[in-house]
Formats: structure tokens, sequence, C-alpha cells
């Protein structure tokens, strides 16, 4: 273990500190998950990059992300024509980079990925799937049944979506579980993201589809412990419950499927193209008010500078040089008052040769997460609907739930720093 990796004990100290400072209860700091949840997250990026057949099958994810973006170009294609960036353009091609239009390569992945869910659930893969992450976290993580079940979900499916698998059991849930659920949902991404994330990554990052892929699943152990933390657990209110995965959410038929899972995933991608939307273009008046007062320290005041300025430290703690650390910061900064989907087109866009390749695979594992000023909208409007028994009481968490969800993520990008360097070599 060199000095680098040392330095990122310092993000893993510095982010149960800071849970620990706001806790509800600073005297039950639950000890055994701290050191259980992170093994859990070595253990499982070690296991998919270290062991040789599973590297292999997760570097083959990079492929299967490059299919499913052919694919969905295809149908892009045939209803946009030339303007989904064909080969075959109407005008001489001056720039060939611009025929990446973020709204006809990226958006509609979504929305076919989210039909392909619908289909997967449907046809009992993903139920499957979901039911045995269940177990994980169930049996290492102490988690109660319908709880563990609903973080298991909401790796693949989304923040609102998985808790919607166990809604019949949330008005019972403790105040522990219900944050909890809340925290993990915004430290990680749903699947449809996840190719999106890896199609804007995939020219600057290798195997970028393994890397987001690892960052979603071991980050929800992340945001587990740090919600434990928060808020401790309470034994006394805990019961113990069945559930049936399959019955909250079935299909008539898996054209059934495909058609509910386009309607949700059109839902997404509008979401998630207004939302891109309006907060660019917030930053973008802000950054024009702020270059009315001139050059500062040479160079213009905007938006991205002042978060690359108080965010800097934290990238540093993470693991990234500290040349790198107000570029990083800067990233870290955008995922949290803007989106994820902004810092990931933003990492996108730097040069190969401009950011450290450890500081773009730990800035990869860091921005992985939904936790978002505009996620806590999204949570307060889902979970007022699946429980409005519990409005009020999830409007009081919901903001801590969202440091978790950050901090989670970040924890998450320190454990990655602790390891050895050569693991992620070649993707």
């Amino acid at each position: 273990m060199g000095l680098e990796n040392l330095q990122s004990l310092v993000g893993v100290a510095f982010v149960l500190a800071a849970c620990w400072a706001v806790s509800e209860n600073r005297r039950r700091f639950p000890w055994k998950l701290a050191v259980g949840a992170i093994g859990v997250q070595a253990v499982l990026v070690l296991l998919l990059f270290g062991v040789p057949p599973v590297r292999q099958a997760l570097l083959g994810v990079g492929g299967l992300v490059d299919g499913l973006a052919s694919s969905t170009q295809a149908g892009v294609a045939f209803v946009f024509g030339f303007l989904a960036g064909t080969p075959n353009q109407p005008y001489a091609l001056t720039d060939p980079g611009s025929l990446f239009v973020f709204a006809f390569r990226v958006l509609p992945v979504i929305l076919v990925v989210c039909a392909l869910a619908a289909l997967l659930w449907h046809w009992k893969i993903l139920v499957w799937v979901t039911r045995a992450f269940g177990v994980v976290f169930e049996r290492t993580m102490g988690l109660r049944g319908p709880p563990a079940l609903a973080t298991a979900a909401t790796v693949f499916m989304g923040q609102v979506e998985g808790p919607i698998f166990i809604r019949s059991y949330l008005p019972s849930l403790s105040r522990s579980e219900l944050f909890m659920l809340i925290a993990v949902g915004m430290a990680c991404v749903s699947g449809s993201t996840m190719v999106a994330y890896a199609t804007i990554l995939k020219d600057v990052l290798p195997n970028a589809a393994a890397h987001v892929l690892t960052a979603s699943i071991v980050s929800a152990p992340a945001g587990v412990l740090l919600a434990r933390i928060i808020i401790p657990r309470d034994e006394a209110i805990e019961q113990a419950q069945t559930y049936d995965p399959a019955a909250a959410k079935k299909y008539d038929s898996s054209i059934d499927a495909l058609i509910k899972g386009t309607t949700d995933g059109l839902q997404i991608m509008l979401n998630v193209g207004a939302t891109l939307i309006v907060f660019v273009a917030l930053t973008a008046m802000v950054n024009k008010i702020l270059g009315g007062f001139g050059d500062v320290a040479g160079a213009p005041l905007s938006v991205e500078r002042g978060l690359g300025i108080l965010f800097s430290p934290l990238a540093w703690a993470i693991g990234v040089p500290w040349n790198d650390a107000p570029a990083a910061g800067s990233l870290l900064g955008v995922k949290l008052v803007l989106t994820e989907f902004t810092a990931f087109i933003k990492l996108g866009q730097i040069p190969v040769a401009a950011m450290d390749p450890r500081s773009r695979v730990l800035m990869t594992y860091a921005l992985c997460g939904f936790a978002n000023v505009a996620s806590v909208g999204i949570n307060l409007a889902g979970f007022s609907v699946l429980a409005p028994e519990r409005r009020n009481e999830i409007v009081g968490m919901v903001w801590k739930a969202m440091m978790a969800g950050f901090l989670a993520t970040c924890l998450t990008a320190s454990v990655v720093g602790l390891l050895p360097a050569g693991l992620f070599a070649n993707g």
C-alpha cells in the first residue's frame, strides 16, 4: 500500500466523523456494522476486479453496453434520421464530435433499458437477481427482509422505484429503516442511468460500464452504514416480516411489460432532460451575474470555480492528487447542487491527458449516486404517494438523507482508493 492509498484513509475517517457529528444518538455508533460494511465493499471490489473469471465477465459489460447503445441508435435513427448522428450526413462535417447529441445518444438509452428491465422482471430474471442481493444485505448488514429487498431493488430500479416493491410495509417500518431506504436511494443509481453514464464516459475511461455498475452496487452498503450512523437502529420496534417480491410489480404479458416499461422510461427520460435544461440554464444565469464582477485572482467568478474551491479538500481526502483536486472538487459540487448527470457530462469532457487516470476512476465512483438537491424533491414527491401518512416525518429527514447519500459515494471512492491501483489496470 502506497502513500496515495493511505491518503484515502482520510476520506474514510472524514465521512464517518461527519455522519457521527449529525447523528441522532452519538453514543450508539455501529462499530461492527462500520467494519462489516467497509469490508463488504472492499471484498466486492476485489471479487469483481481481482478474480479472473469474474473480472472477465465484468469486462464483458462494456461490450453489452456498446451493443445496447448501438441497438438504441438504430431505433433513434429510424425515427429522427441523420439527427441521430448516423455516418451518412446531408452536409459536410467540419467537426465529427458534433454528431454526439445528448438528446439523441444518451436519453434514448434510458427508454430502452427501462423497457428491457420491465421485460426481465416479467420473466422473473430480475426478480431472482433482486432476491439474491436482498439475501446478501439481510445476512451481511443485519437488515430485515422487506428493507433488504427494497435496498436490493433500489440498486437496479432507482430511488423511488425500489421502495415500491414493499409499499404495503412502508407505514410499519421504523424511522431508521425509512431513513435508510431514502439514503440508499440517493447513494445508488438506477440500471437505466448506469448505461447512460457508461455511454458518456466510454471514450475517456477504459471499461467505464464495469466501473459504473460496480459503483452503484458497492455504494449500497455504504448508504446503509451511514444511514445507521445518523439514525441508529431501534431493534425494539423492528419485527420480522415475510414478503414476496414478485407480488409488488406484475405485468399481464411480455408485451404489457414492454409497453409499461417504455412508458415509465419516457417519464424518466423527460424528467432527466427537463431537469438538465433547467439546472444548466440556472447555472449559466448565475455565472453571467458573477461574471459582472470581473476577474478575481486572474479568473472570472463562476459556480463551478466556487464549488471547486469548496470541495477540493474532500476530493483530496478521497485520494485524488492535489493538482486534480480543484477540478474533482468542482465535479463533486456540480453533482450535489446540480445533478450527477451534469457532473458525468463534465467528467466526460475532460481530456484524457488533463486528468490523472486514478483521479478519473475515483471520481467515477464518487459521482455515481442520485444525491443532489433535485432528488430531495423527487423523494418528497415519491414517498408522499407511497407513504402519505409519514410525509411530515420524511420532510424532516430527507436533507440528512441527501447528505448520507452524497457521503456514501465518497466513502465508496475512498475504499476504492485504498485498494492497489493495479487492480483496475486496463479497466
